[in-house]
C-alpha cells in the first residue's frame, strides 16, 4: 500500500516502516477502536440502568398511592438499588472496566505505535486514502485547505 505521499500532505509513514508493519499497526488500532465502541456501549448501559432505577423508584411510589402498597414494597426491597453484578453497580463495573482493560488496551496501542510507527497514528488509513481517492476531483482533496 506504500505510496509516494508527501506531494499531497498524507504521507505519515515513518521511514524505513514496511507495508506488514503498518497493517499489523493498522489492525491494533482498529482493535482498539472497536474497545472503544465497546466502553460507549457500556456507559450507555450504565445510564440505561441508572435511569431504570429511578423509574423503579417513581413506580413503587404510584403504586403505593394506587393502594398497591404491599407490591411497592416488595419491588422497593427486592429491585430498587440492586447491585447489577456481585457487589457492584453500574459505575462500579465502569470504573473497573476503565482502570483495567481500557487502560492497559490504550497504553499498549501507544506503546507499540511509538516503538515501531514513531507514534504516529492512523498510517494506514492515510495510506488507504491515498489509493482510492481521486486526485483532481475537489471532493477528494487529501487534506483541508
Amino acid at each position: 500500500m506504500s505510496a509516494d505521499l508527501d506531494e499531497d500532505g498524507l504521507s505519515r509513514r515513518p521511514p524505513g516502516v514496511d507495508d506488514a508493519t503498518v497493517e499489523a499497526v493498522g489492525k491494533l488500532s482498529e482493535a482498539l477502536e472497536t474497545v472503544e465502541r465497546a466502553r460507549g456501549a457500556l456507559y450507555t448501559f450504565h445510564q440505561l440502568i441508572g435511569h431504570a432505577d429511578l423509574q423503579l423508584g417513581q413506580a413503587c411510589e404510584m403504586l403505593r398511592a394506587a393502594g398497591h402498597p404491599t407490591v411497592a414494597a416488595e419491588l422497593d426491597h427486592d429491585l430498587v438499588g440492586r447491585n447489577v453484578l456481585s457487589g457492584r453497580w453500574t459505575f462500579q463495573v465502569v470504573d473497573e472496566f476503565d482502570d483495567g482493560y481500557w487502560s492497559a488496551f490504550r497504553d499498549h496501542e501507544s506503546a507499540v505505535r511509538g516503538q515501531l510507527m514513531q507514534g504516529v497514528r492512523h498510517v494506514f488509513e492515510a495510506e488507504m486514502k491515498q489509493s482510492r481517492r481521486t486526485v483532481g476531483h475537489p471532493d477528494h482533496d487529501a487534506v483541508p485547505d
